[in-house]
């Protein structure tokens, strides 16, 4: 062997020794070490509006789906796709990715069956409160309408904005129009592109004018409160894609609008769609360097709603309308509790996200106001 060879070969070696390089593989190349990652972890949350436990946890409710006036005269389609002998059959084929992914990787609370209980906390149980106690982690009871103005209180966004590993990498998008009041996108610096306003406010390339010309083009259903959910997805994974923001907040919000319509076929549709969308996003994650096994992912909903007959509405006086649920994906999860779908008899509150996922990514949440303690 050369004098030269064994010199490399002798820095190969004290190098591994330090952990700068991985071993030589059998013919003999030198490969990375797979250290883990030094970058501060991302955060990506995804809501979809008020969709109840029922249908995550138990899939198609036959008290509802067999009714005239709620299935949209198609309750042949709607067994066809979402009916099943047992609930473990029917949420499967409503949600796929949270009954064959989420429910094995992560860890899913809220089944009331198994006396695994989440509530809001606020008295509402409405859209604006719900979101100010995701993000706040303080469940103001003056937050008492969804016209309520710019929210005064910090949220857990607008706090990571100001950390510098995450300053300028925040982004949020809704398909509702008032998440720059919940979220005081004038105060927080946050960009937040809700319902109509198109994402070439933050990009300009060619696809980014394409969504937004759909978006302006597109059938209105909820008028100019709320897009369709596709425009809002749309907008938010390809922003994500290339801009690859640090926390991200997508809201998607047909779920509530179609079940205020009375419609459960489209209600399940959107669901079906809305897990789709959070497999498209998960598995871009993890085959993205800098996000695989480095994110954080919450999916939760703002609010509840009422049973059978009662299943359009919610509220302060709606039985059931405070009864939520929240899933949890991410790095060394196993190291906070069991994985899977939470089984043990507990009650957790809305309140305590912000500190729970905020604690995770290492940097726990500190606001002017009370926050719900961590649920770890």
């Amino acid at each position: 062997m050369s004098v030269i060879k064994i010199k490399v070969l002798i820095i190969n070696v004290l190098l591994i020794g330090m952990g700068v390089i991985g071993a030589t593989n059998v013919n003999g190349q030198v490969k990375q070490n797979a250290a883990k990652s030094s970058e501060a972890p991302n955060l990506i949350i995804i809501t979809t509006d008020g969709f109840r436990w029922q249908e995550l946890f138990k899939g198609l409710d036959q008290t509802i789906a067999q009714q005239n006036k709620f299935n949209q005269g198609d309750s042949d389609f709607i067994q066809t796709k979402y009916g099943g002998a047992s609930d473990q059959e029917r949420r499967l084929k409503l949600m796929p990715f949270f009954w064959s992914k989420i429910v094995n990787e992560g860890m899913i609370f809220g089944n009331r069956t198994l006396d695994n209980k989440v509530n809001v906390a606020n008295p509402h149980s409405i859209s604006y409160p719900g979101y100010n106690e995701i993000f706040t982690g303080y469940p103001d009871s003056s937050i008492n309408s969804n016209s309520f103005p710019p929210n005064l209180h910090s949220n857990i966004l607008g706090f990571l904005q100001k950390q510098s590993a995450y300053k300028n990498k925040v982004a949020v998008f809704g398909a509702w129009d008032a998440f720059n009041r919940i979220l005081n996108e004038r105060v927080s610096g946050i960009p937040v592109i809700n319902a109509f306003e198109p994402i070439t406010q933050l990009m300009n390339d060619p696809v980014s004018l394409s969504i937004s010309q759909g978006l302006k083009d597109s059938y209105k259903p909820f008028k100019e409160a709320e897009c369709l959910d596709v425009y809002t997805h749309q907008q938010a994974f390809h922003y994500l894609q290339n801009k690859k923001p640090k926390a991200l907040f997508i809201s998607y919000g047909e779920t509530d609008e179609w079940a205020h319509h009375a419609h459960y076929r489209d209600y399940l549709e959107a669901a079906h769609q809305v897990d789709a969308w959070i497999a498209q996003i998960w598995n871009w994650v993890q085959s993205t360097p800098g996000y695989k096994d480095n994110t954080y992912l919450l999916i939760t909903t703002d609010h509840g709603r009422g049973f059978t007959d009662a299943w359009t509405d919610h509220g302060g006086d709606v039985n059931g309308a405070s009864s939520v649920w929240f899933a949890l994906m991410g790095p060394n999860l196993q190291k906070v509790g069991k994985l899977g779908e939470q089984n043990v008899k507990a009650q957790f509150y809305q309140k305590q996200l912000a500190a729970t996922i905020t604690k995770l990514l290492n940097k726990p949440f500190v606001a002017e106001h009370p926050i719900g303690s961590s649920i770890y």
